[in-house]
C-alpha cells in the first residue's frame, strides 16, 4: 500500500465532490510500527501495527464539523467510506451554531518533508536491547517505525511529513538489603541505533541502581541545593508549554502571566524556544499553517513571543504564527548552559540529585508555583558523590525563584526526551533540555 498515493487520491476525489460554499480540510495520521514488550528481561509480546486515520473537517456558512475514520488501505473502499462521511457531515452541519472566529482554508504554500532513519530489524532489536543488560531484572517497551502526518485543503494547499524513529522506554529493578524494591527508569530514542551509546547509558543506569541498594536517607522538609537531571527538567518544561498561548494569556489562565506582563523575570540563562530544526514533528498545524522554523518564547529570562493560532489571531487582533488549536509548544527546546555534565556532582557538592519528577501541577498560578513529587533515581549527594537514595518528596516552589534568582547553572549539553505516549497511536516529538542546578529548592513533605 502506498499511503501517500492513496491520500492524494482521497483528497482529489473529495474535493471534486464539494458543493458551492463548502470548504474542506483533510488530515492524515498514520504509522507502521514495531512494538516489543519486555518483562523480567524476556520478550513477552512483539508485533507490528499498520494504522491510518483520516479526519475530515467541513466548513459551510461560518459553521464547521469534523469526523474521523480508519483507512483500510483498499483505495476503492476508503473512497466510498470518505464520501459517505462527507454526506453525513453535510446533513449535520446546518444544526450547528455559527462560529464567528472560524478560519477558512487558505493556500499559504505546500511542503513535503521526509526523514529517513536507520532502524534495526525486529530480531536485531531484541538482541541489541538485551546484550548489555545480561542478568539484570528489566521491563520496558520498544516502539519504532515510520510515522506520517499529512494535511490538504480545498484551497489547494498540501503538506506531507514522514519520519522514522524509535523509543526504548525501560526500567531496571533491584531489591535493597532491607527487602525494598527499587528501580531506575531510562529512555533511549533516536532515528538510528548506536549500540555503544546505548550500552553506555545502561552502564549509567546500573551505577544508579547500585547506589539505590544503600539505606534510604530521610530528608526533612525545607530548602536544599538541588540538581535536576534532564528527565526532571523535561517534566517542568512540559508543564510550561501549556501556558504560552495567547488565548490563555489574554484570558488570564496562564501561569506565566506575570512574566508575559513584565512583572516578573527568570534568570538570564533561561532561553526557551519552539524549534522545528530537529525534524521530529511537522511544522504545519491542523489548519495546514506552517510555523516559523524557530521562535523564541522566553529569551534571556524575559517574555519574547506567545503562540498564536489563526482563530486566536482573529479573536484578539494578533498575527498568527502557525500554532496548533491548543496553542501549546510542539517542539520545545530549553537552551544549554556551560556546566559540564561530568562536573555535575562535584558542583552540587552537597544536596539533592533529582533524576525524575511526576504529578506536576500548578499550586499557585498567579505566583508561578509548581508542586509535584520526586520519582525513581533521586539521591542525597555528599562531597560530590551519590551518598544515599531518598524517600519520595513533595516540592512546592515558584519558577520565578528556582529558575530565577536561585538558578546557578545549566549543563552544556541537552538531552532529547521523547514523547512516549502510545495511547491510540505513537506520538511524535519530545523535549530537548539540559540539566539544571539551583542553589535552593523547597520541599514541603
Amino acid at each position: 500500500m502506498d499511503i501517500e498515493e492513496n491520500f492524494v487520491a482521497l483528497t482529489n476525489t473529495l474535493l471534486n465532490h464539494l458543493r458551492t460554499g463548502e470548504d474542506l480540510t483533510l488530515s492524515l495520521s498514520a504509522e507502521s510500527s514495531q512494538f516489543t514488550r519486555f518483562n523480567q528481561a524476556k520478550v513477552r509480546q512483539t508485533g507490528t501495527v499498520n494504522d491510518a486515520t483520516l479526519t475530515l473537517t467541513l466548513m459551510w456558512e461560518q459553521r464547521e464539523i469534523f469526523s474521523s475514520f480508519s483507512l483500510t488501505g483498499d483505495r476503492a473502499t476508503d473512497i466510498t467510506t470518505a464520501l459517505n462521511q462527507l454526506e453525513d457531515l453535510r446533513e449535520q452541519i446546518p444544526q450547528l451554531p455559527i462560529n464567528p472566529y472560524l478560519v477558512l482554508p487558505a493556500n499559504l504554500g505546500s511542503s513535503h518533508e521526509v526523514h529517513q532513519g536507520k532502524l534495526l530489524s525486529p530480531d536485531e532489536v531484541i538482541e541489541a536491547i538485551l546484550q548489555p543488560i545480561q542478568d539484570q531484572d528489566m521491563a520496558g517497551i520498544y516502539s519504532g517505525g515510520q510515522i506520517i502526518r499529512a494535511n490538504a485543503n480545498s484551497a489547494g494547499q498540501r503538506h506531507w511529513f514522514s519520519t522514522e524513529n524509535f523509543v526504548w522506554d525501560y526500567s531496571l529493578f533491584t531489591t535493597a538489603d532491607d527487602g525494598t524494591p527499587r528501580s531506575v527508569k531510562g529512555i533511549y530514542a533516536n532515528s538510528e541505533w548506536y549500540q555503544d551509546e546505548y550500552s553506555a547509558q545502561i552502564d549509567r543506569s546500573l551505577q544508579q541502581l547500585q547506589a539505590l541498594n544503600r539505606p534510604i536517607k530521610s530528608i526533612p522538609r525545607g530548602e536544599y541545593r538541588t540538581y535536576f537531571a534532564p528527565y526532571a527538567v523535561a517534566e517542568i518544561v512540559s508543564l510550561l508549554t501549556w501556558s504560552v498561548g495567547i488565548a490563555s494569556l489574554r484570558q488570564g489562565s496562564s501561569a506565566l502571566l506575570k512574566l508575559y506582563k513584565g512583572e516578573e523575570s527568570l534568570s538570564p540563562q533561561i532561553h526557551l524556544r519552539e524549534d522545528f530544526r530537529l525534524g521530529n514533528v511537522p511544522r504545519f498545524n491542523n489548519l495546514g499553517e506552517v510555523a516559523p522554523l524557530c521562535l523564541d518564547i522566553i529569551s534571556n529570562g524575559r517574555w519574547a513571543n506567545a503562540l498564536v493560532n489563526a482563530q486566536s489571531a482573529k479573536e484578539y487582533g494578533q498575527t498568527a504564527n502557525g500554532a496548533g488549536s491548543s496553542e501549546t509548544m510542539r517542539s520545545p527546546v530549553l537552551a544549554e548552559g556551560d556546566l559540564q555534565p561530568s562536573a555535575v556532582l562535584t558542583e552540587l557538592d552537597r544536596g539533592l540529585y533529582l533524576g525524575n519528577l511526576h504529578y506536576l501541577n500548578w499550586s499557585d498560578r498567579v505566583q508561578g508555583k509548581i508542586t509535584g513529587m520526586t520519582r525513581y533515581a533521586c539521591f542525597w549527594v555528599e562531597n560530590g558523590e551519590l551518598w544515599a537514595p531518598i524517600d519520595n518528596l513533595r516540592f512546592d516552589d515558584s519558577i520565578y525563584k528556582f529558575w530565577g534568582r536561585n538558578l546557578e547553572a545549566l549543563t552544556s549539553s541537552c538531552e532529547f526526551i521523547p514523547n512516549t505516549d502510545t495511547y491510540g497511536q505513537r506520538s511524535l516529538g519530545g523535549i530537548s533540555v539540559p540539566g539544571c542546578l539551583t542553589k535552593s529548592f523547597t520541599f514541603t513533605l
